[in-house]
């Protein structure tokens, strides 16, 4: 089996968008961006490997020096950001029920009857009962939220943004498929990504059906897509940093051995939609957390630095929260 391929993306000296093929400390740089790459190989039925393969130029950049001189992206980009969609599913990980069940219902609340179950355990329930059918074909649908563009998508290393009117902010540490529609409406998968789908789990504290206002926040990807197979077992750690001391630290696992919904299943339930398979589109779909520094009543504050990493990826995905200030944010008629 051919191995995987790690792909970043680096803004070049004359401000292009470029591709390149991550090989050891090295950046082999590639002809084009990961997007234009993806839609030709999408477009004419070609592996995304052979594209890259064939796109890869004589150019090298070290992979350390692009990191220090900010020139590291997005691993994947739209030349019109409101055409890069992020979205996600949660109550996907067989860990992850616990921490949510706490949040949603009230404190010190025991689930010994069926009036008693919250609707996160509920729905965690149907996930682990009809999430992976057996034979294929389409299970129990997840819990699913929108989350924004590519506007709010940030580079690893860049800072996050966390708006003056949010409550809180956390960072969820999980994986993500990144997808592309052809010319046809046909979805593909470019590959996958680790990802800190950040949120405000205050807010959706006060009541889960504020999740939706909860999940308008920025996220960040990378600094690798990974083109090729998922193990079934991804493992990892997610730690924040504060003035240079570790304040919280926590192991992670992903991939299929630890959901309770099967990857088929998250994307059929979400492209089944048919308005996200516009052609030219860009997905990034998150897959779920199943620890949060939120549950151990770890409260971030601005300049700590989150920092993912897993056994997928050659580099950690660091990103360090900023308060934004207040804003007046008004409607003027025309």
């Amino acid at each position: 089996m051919q191995n995987n391929i790690h792909v970043v993306q680096i803004r070049s000296e004359n401000g292009a968008v470029i591709a390149a093929q991550v090989k050891g400390e090295k950046l082999q740089l590639l002809s084009a961006s990961l997007y234009d790459l993806a839609l030709l190989a999408a477009n004419e039925g070609r592996a995304l490997s052979d594209v890259v393969e064939a796109s890869a130029t004589d150019e090298a950049l070290d992979y350390n020096d692009m990191i220090e001189a900010g020139r590291l992206l997005s691993p994947i980009t739209h030349p019109d950001p409101a055409h890069l969609l992020l979205t996600g599913t949660g109550l996907t990980h067989l860990g992850s029920a616990a921490p949510r069940h706490k949040m949603h219902g009230k404190e010190g609340e025991k689930s010994n009857s069926e009036e008693d179950i919250t609707d996160t355990q509920r729905i965690f329930e149907w996930g682990v009962e009809s999430g992976k059918p057996a034979g294929g074909g389409p299970g129990v649908q997840p819990e699913w939220f929108y989350k924004g563009t590519g506007h709010t998508l940030r580079a690893p290393y860049q800072d996050i943004q966390m708006p003056a009117f949010a409550l809180d902010g956390g960072e969820e540490a999980e994986l993500a498929g990144v997808y592309i529609v052809n010319a046809q409406g046909q979805v593909f998968r470019i590959g996958y990504a680790l990802s800190n789908e950040f949120s405000d789990h205050v807010t959706e504290k006060q009541n889960y059906l504020y999740l939706a206002h909860s999940k308008l926040r920025d996220a960040s990807i990378g600094p690798e897509i990974v083109i090729g197979k998922l193990p079934e077992e991804v493992r990892g750690k997610v730690s924040i940093h504060r003035n240079g001391s570790v304040v919280w630290q926590h192991d992670f696992a992903s991939g299929e051995q630890h959901m309770c919904h099967s990857i088929e299943n998250l994307e059929h339930h979400h492209f089944k939609y048919a308005t996200f398979r516009v052609p030219g589109q860009l997905h990034v779909h998150f897959f779920g957390a199943a620890v949060l520094s939120f549950a151990d009543a770890v409260k971030l504050q601005d300049g700590d630095e989150m920092r993912i990493e897993c056994d997928l990826m050659t580099k950690p995905l660091i990103n360090r929260i900023k308060v934004m200030p207040d804003e007046s944010v008004g409607v003027t008629a025309l």
